[in-house]
């Protein structure tokens, strides 16, 4: 004769040494279940290998059991329960899920097993969303496209400002005029200098007049050389005739 009571308290001993502070008894109205016997939670949580630490709220559910009398040769009573995260309508199919494993390993103590099947479970449902969601978020990734130029450093960033320097003073030299780049070296001054004296405005002014006035110069064409050697020859013709008469009049 199968003494139950012995089995079902055995079992109790192995679980509370296995899973520790996950396993704790609670009052038969906090289970849910309709029995007033001993009752008893399991925290059950995704298998360590498939939780994300980075997941600020990690599913967790516990599974609520009582020994029936003839337990194991009966299957125990079941119940489910979201901690964390989990729908019920996942509950209820976890839930079916136990039943169904129970009532295949009738005979032997179950509960254990019961624990491994709910916790590949979770791993199974919701670990590979997190891991779909994650391939997912790789591959967005992978189609954004960074545009990267050229690095900055240092000594491309100061061979820059050499560069942009000497361009810089070359302009002002342009526009400084001869005698301030003819002066002594004491005398003269830097092209910061004369450029923040206000002279820089006034040559550039100057030197805009001077290509409006090379603007307005006059074009000469050929018929314009051609009037001023007519009026050389005739000029030149007057004058030899006024000769001519003032000559003819001494000779009178």
């Amino acid at each position: 004769m199968t003494d139950y009571e012995l089995e079902q308290s055995m079992e109790i001993e192995a679980l509370e040494a296995i899973l520790m502070e996950d396993f704790k008894e609670i009052h038969p109205s906090e289970s849910g279940l309709n029995t007033s016997n001993r009752c008893f939670q399991i925290n059950i949580s995704p298998q360590e290998d498939d939780i994300d630490e980075s997941t600020t709220t990690p599913v967790q559910l516990a599974l609520i059991f009582s020994h029936t009398e003839k337990y194991p040769d009966e299957p125990p009573l079941l119940s489910t329960k979201s901690l964390r995260g989990i729908p019920n309508e996942d509950l209820r199919t976890l839930k079916e899920k136990l039943q169904q494993e129970a009532a295949e390993n009738l005979g032997m103590a179950m509960v254990y097993t019961l624990v491994t099947s709910a916790k590949e479970w979770l791993s199974e449902r919701f670990g590979q969303k997190d891991s779909t969601e994650d391939l997912e978020e790789e591959a967005a990734k992978d189609e954004i496209v960074v545009p990267h130029g050229e690095p900055v450093t240092v000594d491309t960033f100061l061979a820059w400002r050499e560069r942009f320097e000497a361009e810089l003073a070359l302009e002002r030299a342009k526009l400084m005029p001869e005698s301030a780049l003819s002066a002594t070296k004491e005398k003269r001054l830097t092209g910061r200098q004369w450029f923040e004296s206000g002279r820089a405005k006034g040559a550039a002014a100057v030197a805009e007049e001077s290509d409006e006035e090379d603007e307005e110069d006059i074009d000469f064409d050929d018929d314009d050389f051609e009037d001023d050697e007519e009026d050389m020859l005739e000029h030149y013709l007057a004058e030899k005739s006024d000769s001519s008469s003032h000559s003819s009049r001494r000779m009178n």
